[in-house]
């Protein structure tokens, strides 16, 4: 046995326990081939929700189970993993049984992981980063057991060529670990009404325009304030807000009357002119449209503590070029790897946000950023593509074998 291999062993040892189980009652296995999904971390696991209900979307009759920190959906129940107990993961995996494991993150779990293996579950590892996958702490004495625990995967997708190569030198064949995307919760494009984005186009003439989309009214004035300073130095620059909800827009309205700037209200049919300095729209219903129309765009519920933000893959995904405020907790990591890819920015008051509007709403910066989005959304895609067919691929092999 090698020396990897003993350091699982041993790992092993010392988690089988004594005394009564601490497993609790099990739900019964779905029928048909099963699909059991863990990750850690919420934007990780809205994720790996999201990549599963397209798999089922893609082929009916696979059932799937949700755990760790993935979303709750409907048609996928969420059962919660062992612990980290010998007896209790291998009674786990024995009961459910999964044709297929999907593990989304670094954070290992060897004894559940060898215990999938052990009933013959085909093992896929998504999203490991460059930071290194852990396993549980054991005893100092022995040796670590995640180099081994990788070994149990058959397939591994690394946040990149620095984690694969990470990976590799732990001694997994480097024929299983592939360099990838990062694992992103990314939807389809907010739909538009055909003909009416070149219809609205035309109505703009070629301004230049930006949107704060979600707005809370506690934003607003912010908002306001920074278009203020910015059509001094770009007289033609129109505003579109595009609330979080109907409440949130009654707040908005009253602040931009309080303005004192020219406003149309959009759902009221009020007429876009030349003369127009913000355009208010009553909710959200048509922000597919304002996405398109608006080569930037602010997203609300950043600059308000306690929201933590919304998902700025949904304006990325449209090709807009993206502005927050520093709270945007709940998305943290989306809105660090857009700004890594240079997509998006942050900003922090009224004065640094009409600086921001002013500098990216020229043509060729606006397009530079939302292209860098683009890309890191498409990579995106082509992971979940490219997960989903080797799930797919792996579960039509064991229907046949």
């Amino acid at each position: 046995m090698s020396s990897r291999a003993l350091s699982l062993q041993a790992y092993l040892a010392t988690t089988r326990g004594t005394g009564a189980s601490d497993l609790p009652p099990l739900p019964p296995r779905p029928p048909g081939q099963l699909v059991w999904a863990w990750a850690s971390g919420a934007e990780r696991g809205r994720a790996l929700s999201r990549l599963c209900a397209r798999l089922m979307a893609q082929n009916p009759d696979i059932s799937v189970i949700l755990s760790g920190d993935t979303s709750a959906h409907s048609e996928m129940p969420h059962v919660p993993a062992p612990t980290e107990r010998l007896s209790d993961c291998a009674a786990y995996a024995k009961h459910f049984k999964p044709d297929l494991v999907l593990w989304a993150g670094g954070a290992l779990r060897p004894a559940l992981l060898s215990s999938f293996r052990q009933e013959n579950a085909h093992l896929m590892a998504l999203d490991l980063g460059p930071e290194g996958p852990l396993a549980p702490a054991a005893a100092r004495w022995l040796p670590d057991p995640a180099p081994a625990t990788l070994a149990l995967f058959h397939s591994l997708y690394t946040t990149g060529e620095p984690a694969a190569r990470r990976i590799r030198r732990m001694g997994v064949d480097a024929a299983r670990v592939h360099a990838t995307a990062p694992l992103m919760d990314s939807d389809m494009p907010l739909p538009c009404p055909a003909g009416l984005h070149e219809d609205v186009s035309g109505q703009l003439s070629g301004r230049p325009v930006w949107l704060a989309a979600r707005l809370r009214g506690l934003e607003a004035r912010d908002v306001l304030a920074a278009h203020r300073q910015a059509v001094r130095l770009n007289h033609r620059l129109l505003l579109v807000i595009v609330p979080s909800s109907e409440d949130e827009a009654q707040r908005i309205i009253r602040a931009a009357a309080a303005s004192q700037m020219r406003v149309c209200h959009w759902d009221m049919g009020e007429s876009l002119d030349e003369n127009t300095q913000v355009l208010l729209t009553e909710g959200p219903e048509e922000l597919g449209l304002w996405y398109r129309v608006a080569p930037v765009a602010f997203l609300g519920g950043s600059l308000l503590t306690g929201t933590g933000g919304e998902d700025p893959y949904e304006a990325a995904t449209l090709g807009t070029a993206i502005l927050y405020g520093p709270n945007v907790g709940k998305h943290l990591d989306s809105y660090t790897r857009l700004v890594d890819a240079g997509a998006a920015r942050i900003v922090r008051d009224a004065d640094s946000l009409a600086a921001a509007v002013l500098h990216i709403v020229a043509p060729d910066q606006a397009a530079q950023m939302a292209h860098a989005g683009w890309d890191l959304i498409s990579s995106g895609a082509e992971l979940v593509d490219r997960v989903i067919a080797e799930v797919l691929d792996t579960l039509d092999t064991k229907d046949t074998a």
